[in-house]
């Protein structure tokens, strides 16, 4: 019997423009992440290279993220915990952070990576940098009403159903008690 295997030997890669997203609900604020309709860029890579590339951006997104850690510490630090006001703290920047106080040669990438959620702060910031110009105010209403109503689910039926009074009949969803 002759056995049978799969080898791959590329991969391809499609980019994509960011743009406000509308199909996530993050956990606070608006402006989601998304992604525009159509690819700007395709880029193929032989096994070793995409592997290459993935250690090369998950090693610089550890250093960016190393980089805040340490300015968090600092500013903590000259504030005294935050009981203080510091000009100093304030003054600041992630480009006073070099990457020689950074440990990061000591660090095991793959054991460090890990997907961090985004303040909404830091949302608008990539949107803008991707070139959003205008970021749609009322998704942070509606964003808030989808949390609002993901906390209040279901109805109050119980053992049966009044179809004039129940939330989920009134709703057009079948009631859980039918």
């Amino acid at each position: 019997m002759r056995t049978r295997r799969v080898h791959f030997e590329k991969v391809t890669v499609y980019y994509f423009s960011r743009r406000q997203g509308f199909t996530s609900v993050p956990s606070q604020g608006g402006s989601t992440l998304g992604m525009s309709s159509r690819h700007s860029c395709v880029r193929q890579y032989t096994l070793g290279e995409f592997a290459m590339e993935q250690e090369r951006i998950h090693r610089d997104m550890l250093r960016d993220h190393l980089k805040e850690e340490k300015l968090n510490s600092i500013r903590l630090r000259l504030t005294k915990n935050g009981s203080v006001e510091s000009e100093e703290a304030n003054a600041l920047t992630l480009d006073d952070i070099s990457d020689d106080d950074l440990d990061i040669d000591n660090t095991e990438v793959d054991e460090y990576f890990f997907l961090q959620p985004l303040t909404t702060k830091k949302r608008r910031a990539l949107l803008r940098s991707s070139g959003v110009k205008k970021l749609d105010v009322e998704e942070k209403h509606e964003l808030r009403a989808i949390r609002v109503s993901r906390e209040d689910c279901g109805c109050d039926c119980r053992l049966f159903c009044d179809p004039e009074t129940c939330t989920c009949s009134l709703a057009g969803i079948k009631c859980q008690e039918f």
